[in-house]
């Protein structure tokens, strides 16, 4: 890998020095100066993110750019965090490289290089709240946590019910310098209207009926710290105009008082709504929107990173695990039905539906009988009763044949390709193109 990208990016008309190691590439940083470093990460020695942090503290505007094959959202988000240009999963195309190249020696000559800084509470220091997936979309997701934690900026978490948004809430907050101090959840959504305003401002005693002594209200309890405001889109207008007082003067009235407090938190919100759809029915404000949506974090549904189901398995096997069960793994057929359901709840409804198979299971491993009837009845065919509908797209409708045989047929062999060629009457090679072209692992 060396050497092609040694060769590539010279024919590209690049000065290139090729280091085999961490060590030798600072001691090349320390005799000559560089526009831009390429590095992996897994590396005997000094491993790829030590070294990112010696570069960094070497030549802090030096734009790095980490590469390896072992993609985890930890070392994404924290490869961003500590200072890396950009974050490449291998293999990767030729034009793809070169893009990200030319970008961030674009970049370096635009506009001047964050400063780095030690990440002291990495993410793995967090498990309750660990980012499980290698998928490109998660990923993405923690690259761009990576580079906003430590910004003291609000952040929107766009995405369906289910999917994490609570938990990305959490990883800015233990990422960024406020991570000491509070983190305050509300569910905008489950607390009564005509008391969300005591909740989040507080009241003074004899406010109201039953108020009988003075309360301290969430944005207060959150003062150095952050409050996720979940489900922001449920809010009425009323309350927006008061939240986004807060935004602006950073002060906060309790209900029935006439002093300002002031507070320092920073605000992350999250909705499953569409919000711009919502300014246009006049249901939620679109200054609050603009002053919320300042970073916006897309979180995708289940369907959309469906080769992070083994790991996320994975992840609640471990997590609901009983020393006194013998549960301890999922068969090959019990998976690939998780592999083919479309979860309409998202990440929350596989945890249930692994915990309730983890209840019902009596042998080593979870087996289909177990699983919801939902789950068992597999991905339902499309049929096609009218040949000029519209949106009939007949190449996508023969991948997913193709790609619904090549399953089966893995599922049959247990895995074993050259079975499954042989079923299918194909050559392996063939198989394995088509494998390839599905990314079937």
């Amino acid at each position: 890998m060396r050497k092609f990208l040694s060769i590539l990016l010279t024919r590209e008309g690049y000065l290139v020095r090729v280091a085999e190691g961490g060590e030798k590439a600072l001691t090349l940083l320390r005799k000559e100066n560089f526009d831009l470093a390429i590095t992996d990460i897994i590396m005997p020695g000094l491993d790829g993110l030590q070294l990112l942090k010696e570069m960094t503290q070497l030549d802090p505007s030096l734009p790095v750019i980490m590469i390896t094959a072992y993609a985890t959202t930890t070392t994404a988000l924290e490869a961003m965090k500590i200072g890396a240009s950009d974050y490449v999963t291998k293999p990767f195309k030729i034009e793809e490289i070169k893009a990200i190249i030319a970008r961030a020696l674009e970049k370096k000559t635009l506009v001047e290089a964050p400063s780095s800084f030690e990440a002291t509470y990495p993410a793995s220091s967090f498990p309750d709240f660990e980012i499980v997936g290698r998928s490109e979309n998660i990923l993405e997701v923690c690259k761009l946590l990576g580079k906003v934690a430590e910004k003291d900026v609000s952040v929107l978490i766009r995405g369906e019910s289910g999917t994490g948004k609570e938990l990305i809430a959490r990883q800015l907050h233990y990422n960024s310098l406020r991570r000491k101090n509070p983190f305050v959840p509300v569910n905008c959504a489950a607390i009564p209207r005509e008391l969300l305003e005591s909740e989040l401002f507080g009241h003074e005693k004899g406010a109201f009926t039953g108020a009988l002594t003075t309360k301290i209200g969430k944005f207060q309890l959150a003062h150095g710290g952050t409050i996720f405001l979940d489900e922001i889109g449920d809010l009425d207008l009323t309350l927006q105009g008061k939240i986004l007082r807060v935004l602006q003067e950073k002060e906060i009235v309790r209900v029935g008082g006439t002093q300002t407090i002031k507070v320092d938190v920073r605000v992350i919100a999250a909705t499953n709504q569409d919000l711009e759809q919502a300014i246009k029915e006049k249901r939620f404000r679109e200054d609050l929107f603009y002053r919320l949506n300042v970073v916006p974090i897309f979180l995708p549904p289940l369907r959309e990173r469906k080769e992070d189901i083994p790991l996320l398995v994975q992840h609640f096997l471990k997590k609901y695990h009983d020393s006194a069960r013998k549960v301890i793994g999922i068969s090959p057929a019990a998976l690939q039905l998780l592999q083919d359901y479309n979860w309409p709840g998202n990440i929350r409804e596989l945890e249930n539906v692994l915990e309730r198979a983890l209840a019902l299971e009596t042998s080593s491993v979870i087996s289909p009988e177990n699983l919801p009837e939902e789950v068992r009845a597999g991905p339902k065919e499309r049929v096609i009763s009218d040949i000029s509908a519209p949106g009939l797209d007949i190449t996508t409708i023969m991948d997913n044949l193709e790609k619904d045989l090549l399953l089966k047929a893995l599922e049959k062999t247990h895995g074993v390709k050259t079975e499954a060629a042989r079923l299918l009457n194909l050559s392996f090679r063939s198989l394995r193109y088509r494998l390839k072209k599905h990314k079937i692992d």
